[in-house]
């Protein structure tokens, strides 16, 4: 077995198709169809189903598609590294990131990689926390600021920081009046709210507390995109419950509210996952620290607002039981 065969094999799961495999990576179809004969045959196990439809993984194509895409992105950078002066640090990092962190931090972290380290590409994927923790389980992200203690047991992991969620609403809704700065559960439950749907990790958070409370909290939308809920809130559709950083996903942050929860302590952990040291390359052990680094600026300054920092080594009671309630 050879990283080319593992590259054209990696290319077919994802093309679904012996034919555009071949025309994208510039082989004749039969010697493509060679090759996997002779990856299947030295592994032992079929990789791959064909039929008139296409091609699809088998059980052990699957778990090869997937630890080969980790050899291959090493490899990648280990290439990179190899063709650039060693003096300067140079590679690939895949980054996730969700929607609400993305807005706090993603901007001021491409200014501050491009400036600290310019010979560093780095890949930010944006995506809902539960495919995140997929994409981190199965190597496919050397980086990932998550929401969970449990995401990938296999990975290394620390809490950051605390974000206290809040009522979100435009500034000139009429739905709370201007003078008030903390709301109810009972209150907040009389609102027209558009929340996540009940597979996300948020609304749970959300529902766990008004559960508790023995309020019962409905929504009149359901949208996880957090663009368009954002875009029907400024349009006057209602409000949602979600951390401050959601008041940048516009680009217009004075033009909202972020509302207090008075009766509940409602927030969620945000935890640095990454590759264990054997496996995370010099690079993103670079943009693991500068990524802290940067969090750490951004919250001091006041420019990322609603969280609290976690010290390092230093969990406090408070956070041990934030840390029960939001994996429960």
């Amino acid at each position: 077995m050879d990283m080319r065969q593992l590259r054209y094999f990696v290319q077919i799961v994802e093309s679904g198709s012996m034919a555009k495999a071949s025309r994208q990576l510039f082989i004749a179809q039969p010697a493509l169809s060679q090759q996997m004969a002779r990856l299947e045959e030295e592994v032992g196990k079929p990789l791959l189903l064909r039929s008139s439809r296409g091609v699809l993984p088998t059980d052990n194509g699957s778990a090869l598609y997937h630890h080969a895409k980790f050899m291959l992105r090493q490899l990648d950078q280990a290439i990179s590294v190899a063709r650039h002066d060693t003096a300067a640090l140079s590679g690939r990092v895949t980054l996730g990131l969700a929607p609400t962190s993305n807005c706090q931090i993603g901007l001021p972290l491409i200014r501050h990689l491009r400036q600290r380290l310019p010979g560093v590409m780095v890949n930010v994927v944006e995506g809902l926390s539960g495919h995140l923790e997929h994409m981190t389980r199965v190597g496919q992200l050397d980086l990932a600021l998550l929401f969970s203690q449990k995401a990938a047991a296999e990975l290394s992991v620390e809490p950051l920081l605390e974000e206290e969620l809040f009522v979100i609403l435009p500034r000139s809704s009429t739905l709370v009046p201007p003078d008030r700065t903390a709301l109810t559960l009972q209150e907040v439950a009389a609102l027209p709210l558009i929340l996540p749907s009940p597979g996300h990790g948020l609304r749970r958070r959300i529902s766990l507390e008004f559960d508790r409370a023995n309020v019962l909290v409905d929504a009149t939308a359901e949208i996880d995109s957090l663009p368009l809920l954002m875009r029907c809130l400024a349009d006057g559709m209602g409000a949602t419950i979600k951390p401050m950083a959601a008041i940048h996903a516009l680009g217009n942050p004075q033009d909202w509210r972020a509302v207090q929860i008075a009766d509940a302590s409602m927030s969620r952990i945000n935890y640095l996952y990454a590759l264990p040291p054997q496996k995370l390359s010099p690079c993103a052990a670079v943009v693991h620290d500068e990524l802290k680094l940067l969090i750490r600026r951004l919250v001091e300054s006041g420019e990322w607002q609603g969280v609290r920092l976690i010290e390092e080594g230093a969990i406090t009671a408070d956070d041990e039981a934030a840390l029960r309630q939001q994996n429960r």
